[in-house]
């Protein structure tokens, strides 16, 4: 009788096993995917969202390679047994405190795309999916003033923001009150999937390139080439500072000058005495 009950828990187990292998295989699964986006070279953390009775189910870690159009196990714990991982990805997982999760070491391009997590009990099955995409870091970006032009009452600037693969330009006008950028913030999507803005903060112009995993910016002070702009005194409410210093340097030059005239009548007029 014993022997019975050890062959039909054995049968069931195998049977569980063989459906694992075959879901991992072939079925894509129904739950929400959780994006992640990993830096070339770093690691990944795969968690499982739901498990609830991991020492006894089977649980499966596999990998939809779309270049293959083919679905790899990555690992997979068998009831009782240690983790057993696939000659592919040995030396590049590693196992953390917490059971049937995986760290997956120094990703790769090749590495983007759906991870599966699958706890298989007897009665039901949980599933946790993650899109995991790899991308490189971004490319070093500059800003260079193109031209720039000055008038009494503003001032222009001309820039092209770029990084090896696409570049972006804008104008900026500014004048004794503020600056302005035509046409608002500039942006596009590089060829490389990455954004490129350039924009303005304050005083200050802002090339900036970046994507999920890494950014680069490079910034130029609008006072460098408009000193009009910067710190100007020549507006304010009511009386202009400049109009005002000029009264208060005109009247010092005017007393200045007839203190002068004073003393030379002075000395003048005692030496005539």
């Amino acid at each position: 009788m014993a022997v019975t009950k050890t062959l039909n828990r054995d049968s069931i187990m195998s049977i569980v096993v063989i459906l694992g292998l075959l879901v991992c295989m072939n079925s894509q699964g129904s739950s929400a995917v959780t994006p992640v986006f990993v830096q070339k070279g770093d690691d990944v953390m795969l968690n499982l969202t739901e498990a609830d009775d991991l020492e006894n189910s089977a649980v499966f870690w596999n990998f939809n390679n779309k270049s293959i159009n083919k679905d790899l196990i990555l690992v997979r714990w068998l009831p009782g047994t240690e983790p057993k991982v696939s000659p592919g990805y040995r030396g590049r997982i590693e196992f953390p405190a917490k059971r049937c999760c995986v760290k997956l070491k120094n990703l790769q391009e090749t590495d983007s795309g759906v991870y599966t997590g699958r706890v298989l009990g007897i009665a039901d099955e949980q599933t946790t999916q993650y899109k995991v995409t790899v991308q490189d870091p971004v490319s070093p970006v500059k800003l260079t003033v193109d031209s720039v032009s000055r008038s009494s009452d503003s001032c222009n600037l001309t820039v092209t923001c770029s990084t090896q693969d696409s570049h972006i330009s804008s104008t900026f006008t500014c004048d004794a009150k503020t600056c302005s950028q035509e046409g608002g913030e500039r942006s596009e999507i590089t060829t490389s999937g990455a954004s490129l803005r350039v924009y303005l903060v304050n005083d200050s112009i802002t090339c900036n390139h970046s994507n999920q995993v890494s950014w680069t910016k490079d910034v130029t002070k609008i006072q460098d080439f408009c000193p009009r702009h910067h710190g100007s005194e020549c507006v304010s409410a009511g009386i202009s500072v400049c109009l005002l210093k000029t009264v208060l340097f005109s009247t010092g030059l005017i007393i200045m000058v007839s203190a002068v005239i004073s003393v030379h009548v002075y000395v003048k007029l005692k030496k005539q005495k």
